[in-house]
């Protein structure tokens, strides 16, 4: 008997409740997929997407509630239990070893007799074709590109037999022509009956893969529906529960000049090969300047040069034509240049953990205190009015940070960064994590700072929200510059060349991808 004869759904969940302490974090959420279906799940920040994914995939247990797969009830007491129920899901930050091939990755965890490498990798070679993925079995993980990576983990769970896999943000680091690829490889597995949940903030991506969408909203799903029946616009409604403008403002760029300015730098890598390669570019008043790129192009080390956490081999960067390079974190902070990143583990960098809000904001100010007191007063007074305005979600301003959402996290650290009234401001991924509304939330509050004349270098993923915000996009590949242009006038597909190292398209080539 085939799975279609035995289900019309791959998966059902009805009425699951999961609570943590005194949070209730999905209260009483149905969801259902169909075999041969992509469902796209949506919500904002604390709606209980992952924590619902989560006791799919056998990390957490529901309070109460039924979880059928192909027809039948099933307990799911851990990731082996959903891996043998068929559940496989591809995580945003890939689970790989990357000194090991793709067919050692691919394998790893399997139970029973070895197979021989030449065995081994004819099945994968088999799943491959059957799906249209595109893998050297002996090619090294380290060797691969994020499209590449990828791959492998989608294969990883197909050769164990998955038939229904969820995708967490799965287009997070991909260029548009990656993105492409990749959706031709859903639509191949639901072609071949596999049944797909993909977890996205990228509307425009929801609309074009999906066959129909389900809303989460406070824990509660909200409603189900064919995707051919929404736009955008109706899909913010359903999750925030009112109406949401999706335009980002654009204010014209006032006479500008050149504030920082960076000089032929090249910074290494510990291991000494160089994370960036012999760029220069300059960031003016008034603009934001976007930049993008796959993720390891160089933003990282770019970044931290910028504020003075690493050193650079080579080069300069001239803040008022003052040499900013060799001066320590807090000498640049004085000088005006105000930096806000939000790396992988941003608890580690931007924020104390087990501090508040309050003293969070007085780490950037408290050395400008006289005597041997701290005056927490206006600190305490600026989280307060960063939870007002930015919508961040905590009991006060005295809990710990660690025990927010990482989207309200995030929202901590740029409020703190803007409240600083920099002169130049570089943001790297600063709505990485955030739902769409408190997105639209962070880029008026970065238009704000470019109507001040402030300088904003604006490092993100969505190619699409970096032409609407961005004067000027600059494109890193492998460290290097591979272009610098207006975005009027300028494609995604053009910027998503760049992006892979190719040159820019011609003008015949933009006007046919018109």
């Amino acid at each position: 008997m085939s799975k279609h004869e035995k289900s019309l759904y791959a998966i059902e969940c009805r009425k699951i409740t999961k609570t943590f302490g005194q949070v209730l974090a999905n209260d009483k959420i149905d969801l259902n997929v169909k075999y041969g279906e992509i469902l796209a799940l949506l919500g904002e920040n604390g709606s209980g997407k992952t924590t619902l994914m989560n006791m799919l995939s056998g990390i957490y247990h529901p309070d109460s509630g039924q979880i059928f797969i192909g027809g039948r009830e099933v307990k799911i007491n851990s990731p082996v239990d959903a891996m043998n129920l068929g559940i496989g899901m591809i995580h945003q930050h890939f689970k790989l070893v990357e000194a090991f091939r793709a067919m050692d990755n691919i394998i790893l965890g399997t139970k029973g007799k070895k197979e021989k490498n030449k065995v081994t990798s004819e099945k994968i070679k088999e799943i491959s074709h059957t799906y249209g993925l595109e893998i050297e079995p002996e090619k090294y993980v380290c060797d691969m590109s994020v499209s590449e990576k990828q791959t492998v983990e989608i294969l990883k769970v197909l050769y164990k037999g998955a038939e229904i896999l969820i995708l967490d943000e799965p287009t997070a680091v991909l260029t548009p022509q990656e993105t492409d690829k990749l959706f031709q490889i859903l639509r191949k597995m639901k072609e071949k009956g596999c049944a797909i949940i993909i977890i996205t903030h990228k509307l425009q991506e929801v609309l074009e893969i999906s066959d129909r969408v389900t809303i989460l909203r406070k824990g509660k799903s909200i409603d189900t529906v064919e995707t051919n029946t929404c736009d955008a616009q109706k899909l913010t409604e359903l999750m925030v529960g009112r109406p949401v403008s999706l335009e980002i403002n654009h204010p014209p760029v006032k006479e500008s000049k050149t504030i920082l300015k960076v000089v032929d730098l090249t910074v290494n890598k510990a291991d000494g090969t160089k994370a960036i390669d012999d760029i220069s570019f300059d960031i003016r008043s008034g603009e934001i300047l976007g930049v993008a790129g796959v993720a390891g192009s160089g933003q990282k080390e770019l970044c931290e040069t910028i504020a003075g956490l690493m050193e650079a081999s080579k080069g300069a960067i001239l803040f008022h034509k003052e040499n900013l390079l060799g001066k320590t974190p807090s000498e640049i902070i004085e000088k005006g240049v105000s930096m806000s990143f939000v790396p992988e583990d941003r608890l580690g960098m931007g924020l104390v953990a087990s501090m508040g809000m309050t003293d969070n904001m007085l780490l950037k100010s408290y050395q400008k205190g006289k005597g041997a007191f701290v005056n927490r007063k206006p600190a305490r007074e600026m989280a307060e009015g960063l939870i007002k305005q930015l919508d961040i979600v905590t009991p006060g301003t005295e809990t710990p940070v660690r025990l927010l959402s990482g989207g309200n996290v995030q929202k901590v650290l740029l409020g703190r960064e803007i409240e600083s009234a920099p002169s130049v401001l570089i943001t790297a991924y600063p709505v990485r994590g955030l739902d769409i509304n408190s997105s639209y939330t962070i880029y008026d509050l970065l238009n704000e700072q470019k109507k001040k004349n402030v300088a904003v270098m604006y490092i993100g993923e969505d190619l699409d929200v970096l032409l609407e915000l961005s004067d000027r996009i600059m494109v890193l590949c492998h460290g290097k510059i591979t272009g610098i242009v207006d975005t009027q006038g300028t494609t995604k597909e053009e910027i998503g060349m760049m992006m892979t190292g190719e040159s820019k398209l011609s003008d015949q080539e933009k006007e046919a991808q018109r």
